[in-house]
């Protein structure tokens, strides 16, 4: 199948603002880019790119004063497969843990395992370790929380969404991840384009999502406590310990977001020309 997809940000600054920007798709995906996701500024500005510590290509501008867009519109090709289920994947003990996943067990800026690590023992102790546990753990989140995007706040903690049991996709991934890396489970938290694809309407508005990846037995596997089942057409974009690592765009200066779009939608291969 092929996925078109893109987004158009609209900017206003008061003055010249530098930004940092994660909007590429991410290296793993690219091969399966047909038009690629290149950025484009109206006015045109000049653009620098760099890989952060995750692997994530990031990109830097100097906004200038006044509006500015930023959009792409790029074509993928997808194997239309949904998301992968193993239920014989095992849980890894922590003294065998490869030494670039244990980051992804320690608390961060949104996910306080100091916190909740009395609460995740108690809810999880109980269950098969491995898969799952994972999937027990993206059970009672889904459960959990009231999604709604009125109850979203970029400030929100994974202790916060337990106690307030409300929220957005990025609240519930950083609920479970939290919750994973309470049980010893490696976490690290996804964001890139989920569409609609192989899902019954009514359809909302499209958003970039916010997803999970647990490591078991030797692999990263993705997880989706929002939606709670395997998905097709999900586009990977940005990976690291929670949302303070993959922010759409980092701004050193005061801005206005005056309009969001994000699109992804299937291409009937029959309509293209």
């Amino acid at each position: 199948m092929k996925i078109r997809l893109g987004y158009e940000l609209i900017y206003n600054c008061p003055q010249p603002t530098p930004m940092l920007l994660t909007l590429s798709v991410h290296y793993t995906r690219v091969s399966d880019l047909i038009i690629l996701d290149h950025i484009i500024s109206d006015p045109p500005i000049p653009l620098t790119a760099y890989r952060d510590n995750y692997g994530n290509w990031c990109s830097r501008i100097v906004a200038p004063k006044g509006r500015l867009s930023l959009s792409t519109d790029a074509l993928l090709r997808d194997c239309g497969l949904p998301d992968l289920i193993n239920l014989q994947a095992r849980q890894t003990p922590v003294a065998e843990l490869p030494d670039d996943t244990l980051i992804f067990l320690l608390g961060s800026r949104y996910c306080e395992t100091d916190r909740l690590s009395e609460t995740a023992w108690r809810l999880f102790e109980n269950t098969p370790s491995g898969w799952l546990r994972v999937q027990a753990i993206c059970d009672f989140v889904n459960q959990h929380i009231s999604f709604g995007y009125q109850h979203a706040r970029c400030t929100k903690t994974a202790w916060e969404v337990y106690q307030e049991k409300s929220g957005v996709c990025r609240d519930y991934a950083h609920l479970a991840i939290t919750l994973c890396r309470c049980m010893n489970i490696p976490a690290r938290y996804c964001t890139g384009y989920l569409g609609d694809m192989g899902t019954p309407p009514p359809y909302g508005v499209m958003d970039f999502a916010g997803w999970f990846e647990a490591y078991l037995d030797g692999h990263w596997y993705i997880f989706d406590a929002r939606n709670n089942m395997p998905r097709i057409g999900r586009v990977l974009i940005a990976r690291g310990r929670d949302a303070a690592d993959v922010p759409i765009s980092c701004s050193f200066g005061p801005n206005t977001l005056e309009s969001f779009m994000v699109r992804t939608d299937e291409v009937n291969e029959a309509c293209m020309v």
